[in-house]
């Protein structure tokens, strides 16, 4: 039994050789103050984030797409393999997608997390690649692509060309810094404070990155959000503006589209002709931040395409190389 992991910060996606994606879940775990073992993980533990007593804990195993708690990456992996084969205790090989920027502790500190729930081996593949294989880019072939995979804690910048990374960028900017953003920019200007889930229904309602054309109804709606007055403590109300969150999100979007023109300086002028023919694919989460490809695409003067499938790329990528392990590993 062969199993593909997109592990990532927000969410983690399980593929199974012959079946697809049988599993899409948060990355969460709670755990009881004292206890062994998770009270709740996944969606059930997502639902506790910023609602738990003081005995009970809200974690999220990884931080900028690497483990950042041991245990509790441990305790989701084994939970989601279990889920995703009810009945079936099979000690699995498994293909684990890491941000290419890791270094060799975190690399192990996965492969040991994979090994203590259960896998029999385990093969890491870096996540532009597997985002590229995903979203059916020429990987193998003698041709430049190029791919941006914005995930929930790191964004990945990449050419890639004969099976290989030429160049590429790592850097700890994602959906989570989008979150983080918005609840700065609402603490700053409107002295509310307010939680990480609001934030991320903020991002998902209004959020953009550049005016898109024909979307004027768009550029006119607000977000109604709750939380606590700084000063006085008292519950407060506030309206946002697309604008307003549009210039919340401004610094984390500058950022990755910093990484991207480091990458275009740093490519082969034969595959940078690639790269502005074909253009560049957005692939991951933040890929569905309306405008990020107008904005990349005038800061760069390349065309920018998103994916089919943005949010599954990078797991359908993985599933890819589970169908065909053994030629994986050669």
């Amino acid at each position: 039994m062969d199993i593909g992991i997109d592990l990532g910060t927000a969410n983690t996606l399980l593929y199974v050789r012959g079946q697809g994606i049988v599993l899409n879940e948060p990355s969460v775990v709670a755990v009881k103050e004292g206890s062994r073992g998770a009270l709740a993980v996944g969606t059930e533990a997502k639902e506790t984030i910023g609602r738990t007593p003081g005995s009970i804990t809200a974690i999220r195993p990884l931080k900028d797409g690497v483990i950042s708690d041991f245990e509790a990456a441990e305790e989701m992996i084994r939970h989601f393999v279990r889920k995703a084969l009810p009945g079936r205790r099979p000690r699995a090989r498994m293909v684990i997608c890491v941000p290419s920027g890791v270094t060799q502790v975190e690399r192990r500190a996965i492969v040991h997390a994979a090994q203590g729930a259960g896998a029999r081996a385990v093969h890491l593949i870096e996540e532009p690649m597997a985002a590229a294989i995903g979203a059916g880019l020429p990987v193998a072939d003698p041709r430049g692509s190029m791919i941006v995979d914005i995930g929930g804690g790191t964004s990945e910048v990449a050419v890639i060309s004969l099976g290989g990374i030429v160049t590429s960028q790592s850097l700890r900017v994602g959906g989570d810094r989008f979150d983080s953003a918005i609840t700065d920019y609402v603490r700053r200007e409107h002295s509310l404070l307010i939680g990480e889930r609001t934030a991320e229904d903020v991002k998902v309602a209004i959020g953009s990155a550049w005016p898109v054309p024909g979307e004027d109804a768009f550029e006119m709606r607000t977000f109604t959000v709750r939380g606590r007055e700084k000063v006085a403590g008292l519950p407060k109300t506030v309206d946002l503006t697309v604008r307003e969150v549009r210039a919340a999100l401004d610094e984390p979007v500058e950022a990755i589209i910093a990484a991207v023109r480091v990458t275009l300086e740093e490519c082969p002028p034969e595959l940078s002709g690639d790269v502005m023919e074909h253009g560049i694919v957005l692939t991951g989460g933040g890929a569905l931040l309306p405008g990020l490809d107008l904005r990349l695409a005038s800061a760069t003067g390349i065309p920018v395409f998103v994916a089919d499938d943005p949010l599954d790329s990078v797991a359908l990528g993985c599933g890819k190389c589970v169908e065909d392990f053994d030629g994986l590993v050669r």
